[in-house]
This record gives C-alpha cells, structure tokens and sequence, in this order.
C-alpha cells in the first residue's frame, strides 16, 4: 500500500530508521515517547553515522527546543513565513515522539468543535442514546486517550470561538463530554499527549489568537534557509524525488536549479547577490514553491520531449507560481528578468530573457 500512496507518512517512509533508533536508543524517554530526546533530534536533523538521513535542515537547536518543549505540559506552536517546512517539522517530531504522525487537524473557517474533540453516530445516538458505541473520537480525544501528539495545522485560520476549545484541554488535561455519565465523562490525557500547532506569519493575523491560548504555547519561529548553497542542494534533491515518484528517472540541469534559487532569494529578499536592491514580490517565494516549480520543470520537459527540462520550461511555470494573478507581481517579475538578466552571465540567463520576452503579452 505505502507504494501506491503518493506521500506516506513519515513514520512509514523512515519505518527502518524509527525501528534502528529504537532498538539502540538507550537513553532516559520522557513518559509515554518511543524515544528519547537525543535519539528523536538524530531520526530529525540525521545521524551520518548511524545511517540517518538528514531530513529537516535548520536549527538544530530549534529542534531540541521543540522537542523539549513536548516534554512538557506546553503546547508547541511553529510559526514562520508559508514554505518554511512548519508542517513537515511537526509531522518529523510527531513520528519521533508518538511514531504516528497522522492524528491531524486542518484549522480552516469551516473547523468546526466536534472536527477536534469529538463527534457522534446518529443512527446509534437515537437507537441507543449516548454511549461510546455511539461516539466518534476526533483527533484530540485519541491523542488524549492515547498517549500521543495531535497536529493542528494552520490553527490562525480557525475562528477564535474553535481555537479556544484547547484551552482546558491543554491546561487541565482532561475533556469533559457531558452526555456521557460516570467514568466515560471524562477523558483524561495519558502520558506523552501534547500539542504542535503551526501558523505562518502571513495568516497569524486573520483570526488572533487569544492571550489565554498563546500562554499555553511555546513559540518557535522557523525562519527560511539563510544559506545559498544549502537551498539549491535542498531544491535539487527534493525536486529529484518529487521527479522519482512522478515517473521521472533523469537529473535536472544544475544550471536551471541555481537560476530559479537565485531568483526566488532576490524577489523574497529584495537585493541581489550583490547587494544591489530589487523590487520584492507581494507573494510567497519560499523554497517549498522552488521545489514544486522545479518538479513542474522536470515534469514539462521529460513528458513533452523526453528531456530533463530547460530554462524555457522553467518560464512557462514562472509566473504562475511567482506572480498568481497579481498585476503588479507580473510587472515587477519582468523588470527583475529584463534588468537582471544583462548583469547576471551565463547561458540560462540569456535564455530566461529569451523566454519570457517571448511569452509576455
């Protein structure tokens, strides 16, 4: 099944490396982790010599406060520019600590209550009345119930009135349901249950969280990838296995992975390489949307020609991606390439300007 699936969870994907660290973890777990802290950081950050793949590239000390923070009675709230792996970093943590990674809440305007705590089978509920027969456990309950860790993306997007449902469930540890009677009213959370919940800053501000909630959280801001060459080597192995599973069995030119880093860097910054100022783009240029531009690129040249994709593929994708349908972003995306282009050497360059003058209106 995990063959078919397009993306398996992390706890299926790096199933060998979670059952390696286990076996040889021999260091004090917090109640109710399958790991310890050390041994959860090296399945996160990678261990070359145990064999770990490195699998999220950041902070290391940013991973160890997160996972320290788990070990509390705090909730763990990821927050960061759209792109920065907030939700990858969440899904990582949760398989190292809980080894199910899959207990999540998509925080939207239409989440809903029952959607987090729990929800009922009406056919029972009116045969039956109120009975845990009848009641349907959401992701909450179980992570409670359990022992393990919920993930609640996106939580800003939720009304407030549905963020404050975790305010006693992450102070007091219990969940009260009230139609049942005697020990099944309450659920108490077993050892290991806790929260990360992810918001990036562009959304944060759409529904505030409360002062309350924010107290029961600590914050940890994921910030981009400072550094130019450790980018392109993330573009280019995450679009090569995005290309892998898409049926795609030829590297990328080097050459249209650095073009496209370099002009995502300048457009998100606002300055070039060489501190000259650039004008920024209004919308979301992180290193996620580089990996899907690039897959895309792969994509359009190995099934329309057979190739491993060129710098005219790349164009032909940019402004979909970069721009949406933001006048002023297209406008601005052209100036950068007409302006830049002449200043910048190299072949893809020139074929950048080539393409799109070709395909502007």
């Amino acid at each position: 099944m995990t063959a078919q699936v397009q993306r398996p969870p992390a706890e299926k994907r790096y199933a060998a490396e979670l059952e390696q660290l286990t076996e040889e973890d021999r260091g004090p777990r917090p109640p109710g982790w399958k790991l310890s802290l050390t041994a959860a950081r090296s399945f996160v950050m990678g261990d070359a010599d145990r064999g770990i793949v490195e699998k999220y590239i950041g902070n290391p000390s940013l991973v160890e406060r997160a996972l320290v923070t788990l070990a509390t009675t705090r909730g763990l709230m990821l927050v960061g520019e759209p792109g920065t792996a907030k939700s990858m970093l969440s899904e990582l943590i949760a398989a190292a600590v809980s080894g199910d990674s899959t207990l999540t809440i998509q925080g939207g305007a239409a989440t809903t209550e029952d959607q987090i705590r729990y929800s009922w089978n009406y056919a029972l509920l009116v045969a039956e009345g109120p009975s845990t027969r009848s009641l349907i456990p959401a992701p909450m309950m179980r992570g409670m119930s359990e022992g393990r860790v919920v993930r609640f993306e996106e939580i800003t997007r939720c009304p407030l009135e549905v963020q404050d449902t975790l305010l006693s469930l992450l102070s007091e540890r219990v969940m009260a349901v009230p139609e049942l009677a005697g020990i099944d009213a309450m659920v108490y959370a077993r050892e290991g249950f806790n929260v990360i919940a992810t918001a990036n800053t562009r959304d944060r501000g759409v529904n505030e969280m409360s002062a309350a909630l924010k107290r029961r959280f600590n914050f940890e801001t994921v910030h981009p990838i400072s550094d130019f060459d450790t980018e392109i080597e993330l573009v280019r192995s995450e679009s090569a296995e995005l290309l892998r599973a898409s049926g795609v069995d030829i590297a990328q030119d080097p050459a249209v992975t650095e073009l496209l880093v370099t002009l995502f860097r300048d457009l998100r910054t606002g300055f070039a390489a060489d501190g000259t100022a650039v004008e920024r783009l209004s919308s979301v240029l992180s290193t996620a949307e580089a990996v899907s531009l690039a897959h895309a690129t792969g994509i359009r040249g190995w099934y329309l020609r057979g190739d491993c994709g060129s710098v005219r593929d790349l164009a032909e994708s940019l402004a979909g991606t970069a721009t949406k349908d933001n006048a002023e972003d297209t406008a601005r995306l052209r100036r950068y390439i007409e302006q830049r282009s002449t200043h910048r050497s190299g072949q893809s360059w020139r074929e950048l300007r080539e393409a799109h003058a070709h395909l502007a209106p």
